[in-house]
């Protein structure tokens, strides 16, 4: 799979499509610009799962130049798309492939509803970067994660399913491109199998899962459920894949 996934221009966003629609499964690793040294990111690089398809870059903290050193990094040692996962409108470095535009959908601070955004549009304007449009949507997953304390919003609880696909549907028609359901870094549970599949019924876009995703069989159980492209990072950094 990873020669279907390799730098071909803006072609991102159509590769995830098809593969949603093939219902061909695709796996991202999560490199957290604040977490890696050059030589330990080189290191983690050259034992990529082998059916790794994307690289994501971002931390809620991280700097613009962490951030631009890393994509470097990365970019030199891997043809997978690199794309970035802004936790804020400085995380963006015109070396990336592509970024995840995000917008907080669980949360009601303007500032990551739209201001964040605007910000970020004098160095996207000729990035050369493919923007996908991205509803974001934080599911409790256990601890209080790093989005919630900068963003100050709180995360969706597990039980509210409704409120979830709801909120999923709600970013599909104002035109987002893709759903992207997060536990948060280093979850204590990842996003339920029930939620998982509720939405995927709902929407007509591919569907992003991450956090708190640490073994082989939560992997399969969230694809099993629907995910189109699952995103893991601590559990990487700590061998667990």
């Amino acid at each position: 799979m990873i020669d279907e996934f390799t730098q071909s221009g803006k072609r991102i966003y159509k590769d995830l499509q098809e593969a949603a629609k093939n219902q061909k499964k695709c796996f991202a690793i999560l490199f957290d610009p604040e977490e890696h040294s050059k030589d330990t990111l080189i290191q983690q690089v050259l034992h990529l799962p082998e059916f790794t398809t994307h690289i994501l870059v971002g931390g809620s903290t991280a700097t613009q130049t962490q951030t631009q050193l890393t994509v470097q990094i990365l970019k030199k040692n891997t043809d997978l798309p690199v794309i970035l996962f802004p936790g804020d409108y400085k995380q963006i470095s015109k070396a990336a492939d592509g970024i995840l535009f995000l917008t907080l959908l669980s949360g009601e601070n303007p500032e990551y509803l739209i201001r964040q955004q605007i910000k970020s549009v004098k160095q996207l304007q000729h990035s050369g970067l493919e923007i996908i449009p991205t509803g974001y949507i934080l599911i409790d997953g256990g601890i209080k994660t790093a989005v919630e304390r900068v963003s100050h919003t709180q995360a969706l609880p597990h039980h509210d399913v409704e409120r979830v696909v709801s909120t999923a549907l709600a970013g599909e028609y104002s035109g987002k491109k893709l759903i992207y359901l997060e536990a948060g870094s280093g979850a204590l549970k990842s996003v339920s199998t029930e939620i998982i599949q509720a939405v995927k019924s709902a929407i007509s876009i591919p569907l992003i899962v991450g956090g708190g995703i640490r073994t082989p069989l939560k992997l399969q159980q969230a694809y099993e459920a629907g995910a189109d492209l699952v995103v893991v990072g601590t559990a990487f950094e700590k061998g667990e894949f």
